[in-house]
């Protein structure tokens, strides 16, 4: 097997500077890499990276779990942790919780124990964060626990602007569909919705509790609770929901109740899933930053590895990505 003092040799260069190489070290001039990749190139060298983890205390290896790998918005979330990741030298490891705290709390003691140099996770829930005790670092996202440090969108401020955006269209009978109760992103979400909704649907002597459903983040759970909704009286002009999947949901729940969107229901989705721009009619959604969640949730693991102090995260900033499910309501609700 080829070592690396044989690749140093082949290069002209010392067994340190192969390292730096190989450790991508921005100090290394231009033709001395060159040089010493052609000589990794011609001798095929392949570093012992269990040595190397040893002698570093380093696997370049970390570790992501999200709560639902089929979900298109963790998905997508996923695809940029990893790129993020390879670009800064570092492989990636992934668990699918499934939703289960017990899934997520194994998943944290087995990356944990295959000596990755930090864990990203997306919690399902707190406890299970509490329950392990891990030596790696560990950064959230998306859904914050006390303790931790985290990297999320302002999920408040996207579903206001949402339904402050249906206000100014002139609705004033807007419901909400969100998330599971239990999990802060959707009690964040649904707020965002009440900040405006709430004296809306007051004034016009309705409950603002009666308008509002809390489910599933999916499909299925889009378009129960959206035929609940739409058979209220007042019938609901507009809606917001949590995520772009229950937006879908709601629009096959309108279609089958002969209601035209966005004619006769305005509906919002929150995350801009790649399927939101292609849906009929084309969804309006919060869009979520999500390259730059998975680039700074990268960045927060590392300089945790690297024994550098976090500042307080600043919650990303969302956007109202505006397209075709949405108008003024056409005529007053019944």
């Amino acid at each position: 097997m080829v070592s690396i003092r044989e690749v140093a040799r082949r290069a002209g260069v010392s067994v340190g500077t192969v390292s730096r190489v190989m450790n991508r070290n921005p100090t290394v001039q231009r033709a001395t890499r060159e040089r010493v990749e052609a000589a990794i190139q011609e001798l095929d060298y392949v570093p012992n990276a269990i040595a190397a983890s040893l002698r570093s205390r380093r696997t370049h290896t970390l570790g992501l779990i999200v709560p639902d790998v089929t979900n298109p918005y963790f998905a997508e979330l996923v695809r940029h942790i990893e790129r993020a990741a390879a670009a800064a030298g570092n492989s990636l490891l992934l668990g699918n919780s499934d939703n289960d705290p017990l899934q997520e709390r194994l998943y944290i003691r087995t990356l944990s124990t295959r000596r990755v140099d930090g864990l990203i996770i997306a919690p399902t829930d707190a406890s299970a964060l509490h329950a392990e005790t891990t030596r790696v670092p560990i950064v959230l996202i998306d859904r914050p626990v006390a303790g931790h440090a985290v990297v999320a969108s302002n999920h408040r401020e996207g579903a206001r602007q949402a339904a402050e955006y249906l206000a100014q269209l002139g609705h004033r009978v807007i419901a909400c569909i969100a998330g599971p109760a239990d999990i802060p992103v959707a009690r964040d979400r649904h707020a965002g919705w009440l900040d405006v909704a709430a004296d809306l649907l007051a004034s016009a002597g309705m409950d603002p509790a009666s308008y509002a459903r809390f489910g599933a983040f999916d499909f299925l759970s889009g378009e129960e609770m959206a035929r609940s909704l739409l058979a209220l009286n007042p019938r609901p002009t507009a809606i917001v929901t949590g995520s772009d999947q229950q937006a879908v949901g709601a629009m096959r729940a309108a279609a089958d109740m002969k209601i035209p969107v966005p004619q006769a229901l305005s509906i919002v989705g929150f995350d801009d899933i790649p399927l939101a721009a292609v849906v009929s009619p084309r969804l309006t959604t919060v869009a979520q930053p999500i390259r730059a969640i998975s680039e700074e949730a990268v960045s927060a693991l590392l300089q945790l590895r690297d024994g550098v102090a976090l500042s307080r995260h600043q919650p990303l900033r969302t956007r109202l990505e505006i397209r075709e499910s949405c108008a003024p309501p056409a005529y007053s609700s019944s």
